[in-house]
């Protein structure tokens, strides 16, 4: 039995916690969403058709977290923008032109923020031009492994320019996983 399923093998009622019968429904707007955040295309890259990914429902049946075999994709929040989770962030990063949407430290950082540890301005090698504070981004090492995904706390100028400051607020590290 899927967890889907009642124990009588019948779909739980609309609304009802998990995935249920309207995931793919969901599948368009979530597509529409990824791409006003994150740029054109990447809707398809994080949602692509034909991917089995599974929706994941609030109590009142709103779109909580999107999850593919290879994890978690997106959060979708309660403010309509999505945080990423490290799958979500390598299939952005596939999806985008360096250095959009990213943000480049080197061996320096690399330990510390692979350890979920926050990115400070003066360790940025190279940050996305449209970078803005509050943006979801991905941290990658300078040879382009997918290091940790966060939120910008200064914008693509600030970062590059200021040589204090906390420049990434690092929300998962990839660990040993790259």
């Amino acid at each position: 039995m899927t967890a889907s399923e009642t124990d009588e093998g019948e779909s739980p009622p609309e609304g009802a916690r998990g995935t249920g019968p309207r995931a793919d429904d969901d599948l368009p707007a979530l597509r529409t969403t990824a791409d006003y955040q994150f740029g054109a295309g990447a809707g398809g890259a994080l949602f692509p058709e034909g991917d089995d990914l599974r929706v994941e429902r609030s109590s009142s049946g709103r779109p909580q977290q999107v999850i593919a075999e290879d994890g978690r994709l997106v959060t979708y929040g309660t403010d309509g923008r999505f945080t990423l989770g490290l799958a979500g962030g390598r299939r952005l990063l596939d999806a985008l032109d360096a250095p959009a949407g990213r943000v480049v430290v080197g061996d320096e950082s690399e330990p510390f923020v692979r350890e979920g540890k926050n990115v400070f301005a003066k360790f940025v090698a190279a940050v996305g031009p449209e970078v803005r504070p509050g943006d979801e981004l991905a941290v990658v090492h300078e040879d382009g492994r997918l290091l940790a995904v966060g939120r910008a706390e200064l914008s693509a100028d600030a970062m590059r320019d200021f040589d204090t400051g906390m420049a990434v607020m690092v929300r998962e590290g990839a660990g040993d996983a790259e």
